[in-house]
């Protein structure tokens, strides 16, 4: 890849989510701490649906999904960030770089899209259960999950791709604790701001209109739910949706807020603490969220332990 006055073999340095103080420290114990609960978290949550028959429902196949995206993206950017802490060191390999931009990059819009599916597949349950076992068959399950793997990747690889190929004539620091592209670009020495209007395009439909499509849906679930002569029955599809759209809320809002501006008007520091929720946070809460208000989720965890 050409880079213009600068080598394809020349390190990036990335400035870290913290130093290398003593003040740090406690910060560091509590990142690799919550990413490792993150991790058990989600691969619980993979297995509890794996061992489960009666967790084999397209909702839970979904979700598996979801715990597996989570527990790649995090991987994504959290070892790479330790790493450097502890071995005292600040640099990631141009490849490394061009790596952890794609597949965070393919994860998260992955994500995304997943999100608006599984949204889609309450939508149906609650609204159209007579037609749920058509609409929400095995096959459309796995269409929806390539088509949001296949969009992802191919958003991904243009983006990379492109940024890669661009001149970095300025400092190599990246001021950021991964290789994100708003960062990257703050670094290329041409004018990009006629690229930055495509990567706005690109995070309205990925971003913007799966999230239009899960209020629109909750919306039209929340019209029926009103309607239900049970309050039982209100109060548990109430919360299976509010635990849906409290994840869905704090992944889509943090990651257009990142996405959507020019890169004149961002801040490292408020790049970096808004990065921390939909790279660490995010993946963290996920399984908690849908498994402690999930009847189902905590009734196969009992037969498991027991």
């Amino acid at each position: 890849m050409k880079t213009g006055n600068q080598s394809a073999e020349t390190d990036f340095i990335l400035s870290g989510l913290f130093q290398f103080g003593q003040k740090d420290a406690f910060l560091f114990v509590a990142i690799v701490i919550l990413f490792a609960v993150a991790l058990m978290g989600n691969i619980v949550l993979i297995l509890l649906i794996r061992l489960n028959t009666r967790l084999h429902t397209p909702m839970y196949f979904l979700l598996s999904q979801l715990s597996f995206m989570d527990i790649m993206n995090i991987s994504t950017t959290v070892p790479k960030m330790t790493t450097n802490f502890l071995s005292n060191s600040k640099t990631i390999t141009f490849l490394g770089c061009v790596i952890q931009t794609f597949l965070f990059m393919v994860l998260s819009g992955t994500e995304a899209l997943l999100l608006g599916f599984m949204s889609y597949n309450r939508y149906v349950a609650i609204c159209h259960p007579l037609h749920y076992p058509i609409l929400m068959s095995k096959k459309i399950c796995w269409f929806m999950v390539t088509c949001a793997w296949t969009s992802g990747s191919i958003n991904a690889l243009i983006h990379t791709l492109y940024v890669f190929h661009l001149p970095f004539c300025r400092s190599r620091l990246i001021n950021h604790f991964f290789c994100e592209l708003p960062s990257l670009l703050q670094l290329v020495c041409q004018d990009t701001s006629m690229y930055e209007y495509t990567v706005i395009l690109s995070c309205l439909i990925i971003l913007l209109l799966p999230f239009m499509a899960i209020l629109a849906s909750y919306a039209c679930v929340l019209s029926v739910v009103f309607q239900m002569s049970s309050g039982k029955g209100q109060t548990r599809a109430v919360s299976t949706c509010s635990s849906h759209l409290i994840v869905a809320s704090l992944f889509y809002v943090t990651g257009l807020s990142t996405y959507t501006r020019p890169h004149s008007l961002h801040s490292p520091e408020q790049d970096k603490a808004v990065a921390v929720f939909y790279t660490i946070i995010t993946p963290l809460l996920n399984p908690f969220i849908y498994s402690l208000r999930n009847k189902d989720v905590i009734g196969a965890m009992r037969r498991l332990l027991s």
